[in-house]
């Protein structure tokens, strides 16, 4: 039998290695991360809403819009596409639908987190749900997901807020309610990273950290690594710098190659569809 996406992300969080995922914003983007050989692909919070609405990361995309980009993006390769589902989308019954929507959209594997959000009234610094709250949206996802290969993966930013000793009693927490792994934020040292794996034995993942060392993560328990979402970025600055040239007449910047373009667009795999059902 044929892996499935989600078989490969249940593969890779049961894994030995540290692996880096390709940060991924549209269909071309997860084919050509698929193709130079990436594992497995993240679609985050921030670079859909600069993809979809061209805004910054302060939770103005709505649940709809994401899942419809998540499912483009499924939709354009085989690799599993692990998502930041940023805070569900609202309470926990939100969560639930917001679990049904990735689901149908082939999503491998989904982020909840326990940050307050959007932003509210009166406050000017992000802070975490209570405990209680950010524990009911964990158990309300794990209920709502129909295939049990689909991996949820409890996220907080304690570390960044309240200190290692409240990550480790909401990672204890989501692990008792059954999460699939847990996600962090904030850890820039090994020693928060250790005392984590000590008082758990679930998967790791971990984002905006600048550890450099792969394998000394592994062997913390870290199996998936995020290191940034530049490729958007530099997909932006390339087509601001394309259009610089384009109103001043100077010289283009570096295009990819037609070669690159029609295995990028799977040209030639259209080609042969069109020779044999269109005729001619």
């Amino acid at each position: 039998m044929t892996a499935t996406p989600r078989d490969s992300l249940q593969a890779i969080l049961g894994g030995t290695d540290c692996v880096v995922p390709a940060s991924v914003f549209d269909p071309i983007s997860m084919r050509m991360a698929g193709d130079l050989g990436f594992r497995l692909a993240m679609l985050a919070g921030s670079t859909a809403s600069l993809a979809v609405l061209g805004a910054p990361d302060i939770v103005l995309l709505t649940l709809t819009e994401f899942a419809d980009l998540a499912g483009r993006v499924t939709r354009a390769g085989s690799l599993p596409l692990l998502v930041d589902a940023d805070h569900g989308y609202g309470n926990a019954l939100n969560v639930q639908r917001c679990v049904f929507e990735l689901e149908r959209a082939g999503i491998s594997g989904m982020t909840l987190e326990d940050t307050d959000l959007p932003t509210p009234f009166g406050t000017s610094k992000p802070r975490l749900l209570s405990r209680e709250e950010g524990l009911g949206k964990i158990c309300a996802a794990l209920a709502a997901r129909r295939d049990p290969g689909l991996v949820i993966v409890g996220r907080t930013s304690a570390v960044n807020f309240e200190g290692v000793d409240e990550a480790v009693s909401r990672a204890k927490l989501y692990e008792a309610a059954g999460v699939d792994a847990l996600f962090f934020t904030g850890i820039e040292q090994m020693e928060p990273l250790q005392a984590i794996r000590a008082a758990t034995h679930l998967p790791i993942i971990l984002g905006g950290t600048k550890l450099p060392d792969v394998a000394a993560l592994a062997a913390q328990g870290v199996r998936v690594v995020l290191r940034g979402h530049q490729p958007i970025m530099a997909a932006i600055a390339a087509v601001r710098a394309t259009y610089v040239a384009q109103l001043n007449g100077t010289e283009m910047p570096p295009l990819i190659s037609p070669a690159q373009l029609a295995e990028a667009t799977r040209d030639g795999a259209l080609k042969q569809a069109a020779q044999s059902f269109l005729g001619g």
